[in-house]
């Protein structure tokens, strides 16, 4: 041991001699940067798309966080596929418990901001505006989960114990900083710079389009405080929504999928999440909440995503017969799902589409102009504003089918749940769009759940929540709900419990915001303010 150490310290020696360093010289590691470290505003942007694209918390994962993938939890629960095989594919339950949070986008946001300032020498640059939309995002995710929380002190360095902001508060602040990030973007962008790329973005857009997805995502954050639309006149929820539409020399918004902000897969680092790789891929069936809509419709995304059930083939109906395909029911315990889905029940996710790829086929939506046309349309249909909701009702589903690749009169080959083909199938866009269930009814109760309904379907495999909170706020689609697969108390949940670190470390800040909204229970079915 002696002649170890003896050793060691002879080599230390020899390289303080070697390089003439001095004692203190080996003690910082100048490949981990200090508070007073100079880092490309770039380089902070590319930490936060990526943490943006991985969905709140991608961080700590102790932290309940879940990933926004397509095929994954999320879209469990937002019910486009259901498990019946928990041990391959997770368990259907919604077991919402401790929310994961986005403090560390608000975080490396707080840095960005400083460290644009100082590099650029204005407050006003790219990396300020998206920094602003940035924050916005967080806290909105956050405040859609919980209700009351800590903002105007969060990130605060001086501040221990954050005050919680009343979740009114956090979407008019949110509102102003979409607000101000579009005004910075105005200023910034010329017919130079318009169609550059931003430095450091994974996604790839330029200038002009990040100002389209602020003000589409800004369109999003309006029309999902319906419920608070008259109730609150100092929010401007519906006069702030028209004035986006009024003036698109102000407020330019997405024109087609090609400004869509998305996250693309490759073969190598950032696989399609099922892939050839994967070894169990045959227990994802498709939900029936989403298979009910598209069939009832004879929707042709039916044989995009889906396969025919093999019960419904064995008893002789063809590939192209809509009544064919089966979605499984979440509500339904896990042990009744796996007995129906071995007599070949159930309709399977598409195997030749989505198992056969290492980069997908299709990117995946975190932002997108199918929902920013529903949207327009609701907003219309709710009176907000003049104009066609038909036009924009039809403008998002067709939207869609041209991101899932559906062109009418095409030959569509159909597989089984190994990827076998089956037959073939010709789509058929024209009778779907003149279908009497998906001919728009007019501004009307009709008319809404129809809009409401295609912004649902357009949601498959994207846009993380969106489809469960569109769900928890008009109730459309109509969910599975109340059975016992859903969880012990059969009833989805509609929110979630404060961090456990808030808990601990802002105890009485915590208490008082639960007392004040929720009598002091930290419920997951009680209603907070956006929902009341």
């Amino acid at each position: 041991m002696k002649s170890n150490i003896f050793k060691i310290s002879a080599l230390a020696l020899l390289l303080v001699g070697t390089f003439g360093c001095q004692k203190g010289d080996l003690l910082p590691n100048p490949n981990v940067a200090n508070e007073n470290s100079t880092i490309p505003a770039s380089l902070l942007l590319n930490h936060i798309t990526w943490s943006f694209y991985k969905g709140g918390g991608f961080v700590d994962k102790a932290a309940n966080a879940v990933e926004e993938d397509p095929f994954g939890q999320v879209m469990r629960w937002n019910q486009f596929t259901t498990s019946s095989n928990a041990y391959y594919r997770g368990a259907n339950a919604y077991a919402f418990s401790n929310t994961a949070t986005t403090y560390d986008i608000i975080r490396y946001v707080s840095k960005m901001e400083s460290q644009a300032a100082a590099q650029f020498n204005s407050a006003n640059t790219i990396y300020a505006a998206l920094g602003k939309f940035f924050r916005a995002y967080s806290f909105i995710w956050l405040t859609q989960r919980l209700g009351d929380i800590p903002m105007t002190e969060a990130g605060n360095t001086n501040i221990f114990q954050p005050k919680f902001d009343t979740q009114h508060d956090v979407y008019k602040n949110s509102l102003q900083l979409l607000e101000d990030a579009n005004n910075i973007m105005s200023t910034l962008i010329t017919p130079l710079n318009s169609s550059t790329a931003v430095g450091g973005d994974i996604f790839g857009l330029t200038y002009l389009q990040w100002q389209k997805v602020i003000n589409a995502y800004k369109l999003r954050v309006l029309i999902s405080l319906s419920k608070r639309a008259d109730d609150n006149a100092d929010l401007n929820i519906k006069t702030q929504f028209a004035a986006i539409i009024a003036n698109p020399a102000k407020y330019p918004i997405l024109s087609g999928n090609t400004d869509n902000l998305t996250f693309k897969f490759n073969a190598t680092v950032n696989k399609y999440i099922y892939n050839p790789d994967e070894t169990y891929n045959l227990f994802g069936n498709v939900s029936k909440t989403y298979l009910d809509i598209a069939t009832a419709n004879k929707d042709p995304r039916t044989f995009i995503v889906a396969t025919p059930a093999p019960a419904q083939i064995t008893a002789g109906k063809t590939v192209s017969d809509f009544s064919a395909y089966v979605g499984s029911d979440i509500s339904l315990t896990q042990a009744g799902l796996t007995a129906n889905d071995a007599l070949g029940m159930y309709s399977y996710v598409n195997f030749k589409r989505y198992y056969a790829s290492f980069v997908g086929p299709e990117p995946l939506i975190l932002i997108g102009y199918p929902e920013m046309c529903f949207n327009i349309a609701e907003a219309i249909n709710r009176g907000w504003l003049t104009g066609s909701a038909s036009t924009w009702y039809n403008n998002g589903i067709n939207a869609s089918l041209s991101f899932y690749g559906v062109v009418n009169g095409q030959t569509y080959t159909i597989g089984n749940r190994e990827g076998l083909t089956l037959g073939t199938v010709t789509l058929n866009t024209t009778d779907f769009l003149n279908n009497n269930n998906v001919v728009y009814k007019g501004d009307n109760a009709a008319g809404l759940t129809q809009i409401l309904q295609q912004k649902y379907v357009a949601f498959w495999q994207n846009s993380g929540w969106e489809a469960f909170y569109n769900w928890r706020r008009t109730g459309v689609p109509a969910f599975s709900n109340n059975g016992p697969g859903i969880n012990p108390s059969q009833k989805i949940p509609v929110r979630w419990q404060y961090p456990v670190d808030e808990q601990n470390n802002n105890n009485a800040n915590y208490k008082a915001a639960i007392a004040s909204q929720y009598g002091g229970n930290d419920d997951v079915n009680q209603l907070m303010w956006l929902l009341k």
